[in-house]
């Protein structure tokens, strides 16, 4: 282990079991919400809290493995973004739909989290490809959102913003991408 490293580990290493303590604080957030005050509409099943474990547990594990990838930092604040963009699009989509409740053309952006999923896994999760995947994302988001704006308005300012979390993570892996052809980085 070099020097580097171990700074590094003493510097940050309180991120991570504080990181796991936010996460499992997630998921028994709404545990607490229904015994403490039930009259505030939490009304969660067991099936929620699975899908919240794995959801949540799936978003940490996929950044520990990013950062286990590379030390560099805009590889890791890109795939940080990306993973943000993809929980909060699939956490809302589960929660109230994108375009409206029960709207069968959600499945849409459910599909976007999946494509990114699997781009990422097809790209070796290299900071080109990761590029290229998020930009994928970002402008397939774009497309769904503006196709489906006419049916649910208030999703143009949501798109925007996830567009702009796709696209600011493309932006961060081609940066990582670049600096890695330079020699200022790693992977």
């Amino acid at each position: 282990m070099t020097d580097t490293n171990l700074s590094s580990r003493a510097t940050f290493g309180w991120v991570r079991p504080v990181g796991w303590g936010l996460a499992v604080a997630m998921i028994l957030l709404p545990f607490l919400a229904m015994q403490v005050a039930p009259e505030s509409g939490v009304d969660w099943t067991g099936g929620d809290f699975l899908f919240a474990a794995i959801v949540i547990g799936g978003v940490g594990m996929a950044f520990e493995l990013a950062v286990r990838i590379s030390s560099n930092w805009s590889y890791r604040a890109g795939a940080a973004v990306g993973l943000a963009a993809g929980f909060f699009l699939l956490w809302s989509n589960a929660a109230v739909g994108y375009i409206g409740d029960d709207n069968p053309y959600n499945m849409v952006f459910f599909l976007i989290v999946a494509f990114a999923f699997l781009g990422s896994i097809i790209a070796a999760f290299r900071a080109k490809g990761m590029a290229v995947v998020m930009l994928a994302a970002g402008v397939a988001h774009a497309l769904a959102g503006a196709i489906g704006y006419p049916q649910d308005p208030i999703t143009g300012p949501i798109t925007l913003v996830f567009t702009g979390m796709w696209l600011t993570s493309a932006w961060l892996f081609r940066r990582a991408a670049q600096e890695a052809a330079t020699g200022e980085a790693t992977r």
